[in-house]
């Protein structure tokens, strides 16, 4: 996460949790065999990626967003997009 231009030195960062949320990170952390504090700032650092990312904005020309528009309306008609909707879903009995 860190490159060398970035300031090296880690800066605290104090919360306060209850205990059946700090019990679930841990157990969580152990099994991915992290502290709390790894597994908590990967999970932060993911989340605010994926913020930033639902905030980019793509600015495209009128013919090619209409154009988008028009693939998108199309139904589906490859053999592999039926079989995937025919396929037995385990969430369901």
């Amino acid at each position: 996460m860190t490159t060398k231009n970035q300031d090296s030195h880690a800066k605290p960062v104090n919360l306060r949790i209850r205990e059946d949320v700090r019990s679930l990170i841990d157990r969580a952390a152990k099994i991915r065999g992290k502290t709390r504090s790894d597994f908590m700032i990967d999970a932060a650092y993911r989340a605010a990626e994926d913020t930033l990312l639902d905030q980019t904005l793509v600015k495209v020309d009128a013919e090619s967003y209409q154009h988008y528009l028009d693939i998108l309306d199309q139904p589906p008609s490859s053999e592999g997009f039926a079989r995937l909707m025919n396929a037995p879903k385990p969430w369901r009995d």
